[in-house]
């Protein structure tokens, strides 16, 4: 498909540069008449084609080239994949963050540890704040963190409401339940486009309540015998106050396991609303106590390596083992792409003697934060608006989002990509061009561009291994002594192929021409071929093969 040519400082347009056809990454730009409001800044978990790298994020190159221009980056709430770039990315951007108190509180540690001090501006819940031509109203909805807010958007152009994530729950524990009177007031005064989360759109009927899954927990924990370990999102404070409570019905102590958990902890604490969990007991005085009269919060929901589930299954955890007679419950959904590192973590866990419950064995032992089918319609029903923008999830959720809206009477549906150009107005509203995008890979403390030769030859390295022939020569290319090769992931000490490589080597130094033999780069290239052909023969894999060139 090609659009019309379309400058993206005309009008008002949207620009998603992560967080569509895929789950996290979240990075939003509205453009109205040259001028940019940035919504939401997150991660994503690393993927099989970035090995070595622990998280992905949008790439703002776009913004940093309009960074003048850039009058505000928003934030909907806390979640990693809504903030957890802001520390990486927001020198790109350069502009005042405009947040609820909790969202701030969980995003200074990650300010602070990036030595980064922007202006930053409180915006309590509800409330309102403007940043050029933008008009931002804080909407409160419900989700599975504090403080998450739909942003009712207004342009000279007309309304946009940017959902954030969401729910209608009827009962969350933490907040308020959405108002619904004030989701049709925004209706009544018309909307000119949802961008709408599109997570759960092939889920039918409703999420469900936190309320139930407090009841439901308290029933499965007064269950077990031995040790008992809980694993939640850490940022879900309410399940972290209903596995607490739990806890504590079945006369057992609490622990809490992972550093995020504390954070979510104490960022309550700081907004003046602490969580109901009583006193903690610490990591190093837990062995201390019986085995069924203690509980952990942990986190690894998601079979991150390093978090408290993946070292425990692993024995190697500092402070806490588990094993025969104990209990994990994994209090939380798996995250599409993350199937693989979960099961290995429960299978582990297995393997020591654990007992592994999930919600293939209690379902309600856990609800979605993102609206199901039943209140996606109650949503649209409300604000009435002329077009959706379906974000905020894989293609599969965002084209069944589309086909909801559609049957709901919504005039205009829109699937966008990341780096599409969405016109909202002035005309009808409609993909009208591209721009530059891509992903960074945060790689140790540096961001690499997903596609950089660095991570194409770890990559290859991975799949295929790595030969590194040392050569020592004289000043007219005649070799010292025999080649050395080291082959690490691809040899073993002692086999015969490299002695094979060797020879092949020597042979190809040999047949070059005097001239050749003079050009390290000559060298290094017929060594090179030569070495890797050899290695394909005896190995079948074609190693990532570089070659050294000593002159003596």
């Amino acid at each position: 498909m090609t659009w019309a040519t379309h400058d993206p400082e005309e009008g008002l347009v949207l620009v998603p540069l992560g967080g569509v056809g895929e789950i996290g990454m979240n990075l939003y730009a509205y453009g109205c008449d040259g001028q940019w409001l940035v919504v939401d800044c997150g991660i994503s978990f690393h993927d099989d084609a970035t090995p070595g790298v622990d998280v992905l994020m949008a790439d703002p190159s776009f913004l940093a080239e309009r960074k003048e221009s850039v009058c505000g980056l928003v934030l909907t709430h806390a979640h990693e994949d809504h903030i957890g770039a802001v520390g990486h990315l927001w020198p790109s951007l350069d502009c005042p963050i405009y947040a609820t108190p909790f969202t701030l509180a969980m995003l200074d540690g990650k300010l602070k540890e990036a030595e980064l001090d922007p202006p930053v501006v409180t915006v309590p819940v509800g409330g309102s704040c403007t940043c050029g031509p933008f008009d931002i109203r804080f909407v409160a909805l419900t989700h599975s963190i504090p403080e998450p807010s739909a942003l009712l958007i207004k342009t000279p152009y007309g309304d946009v409401v940017h959902s954030g994530d969401w729910k209608l729950d009827p009962d969350p524990l933490l907040g308020h339940a959405v108002a619904e009177e004030t989701l049709g007031a925004i209706g009544d005064a018309g909307v000119l486009a949802v961008v709408g989360d599109s997570t759960n759109a092939q889920v039918e009927g409703h999420s469900g309540s936190e309320a139930d899954v407090r009841i439901a927990l308290t029933r499965e924990i007064a269950k077990c015998k031995g040790r008992v370990a809980v694993g939640c999102f850490a940022s879900n404070a309410a399940r972290v106050e209903s596995i607490a409570k739990a806890a504590r019905a079945a006369g057992r102590d609490v622990c809490l396991l992972g550093r995020s958990l504390h954070r979510v902890v104490e960022a309550c604490e700081t907004i003046g609303q602490p969580l109901d969990i009583g006193p903690l007991v610490a990591e190093a005085d837990a062995g201390y106590i019986p085995d069924d009269r203690i509980l952990f919060i942990a986190t690894g929901s998601q079979g991150e390596p390093r978090a408290a589930l993946a070292r425990i299954s692993g024995a190697t955890h500092p402070n806490v083992r588990l094993g025969e007679g104990d209990t994990v419950i994994f209090s939380s959904r798996v995250i599409p792409g993350n199937e693989r590192a979960v099961l290995d973590v429960q299978n582990r866990l297995a393997g020591i003697g654990v007992e592994v419950v999930t919600v293939r064995d209690f379902p309600d032992i856990h609800v979605s934060g993102h609206p199901a089918r039943e209140e996606l319609e109650t949503f649209y029903r409300l604000l009435r608006p002329q077009a959706l923008v379906t974000v905020h999830g894989e293609n599969l959720h965002m084209e069944a989002h589309a086909r909801l809206a559609q049957s709901l009477g919504i005039q205009k549906v829109i699937v966008p990509f990341d780096g599409v150009v969405v016109r909202l107005a002035p005309g009808e509203p409609g993909k009208v061009g591209t721009v530059p995008s891509g992903r960074l890979a945060l790689d140790g403390n540096r961001l690499l561009d997903r596609n950089s030769e660095i991570l194409r030859n770890r990559r290859r390295i991975m799949y295929n291994g790595c030969a590194v022939v040392t050569i020592a020569v004289d000043d007219k290319g005649v070799m010292l002594s025999p080649p050395r090769i080291t082959a690490p992931g691809l040899l073993e000490a002692g086999d015969v192929a490299a002695d094979k490589a060797s020879n092949a080597a020597v042979e190809a130094v040999s047949a070059l021409p005097a001239r050749g033999r003079r050009s390290d780069e000559t060298l290094q290239e017929a060594v090179r071929r030569a070495v890797r052909r050899v290695l394909f023969v005896e190995t079948g894999k074609k190693p990532v093969t570089y070659v050294q060139v000593l002159r003596v």
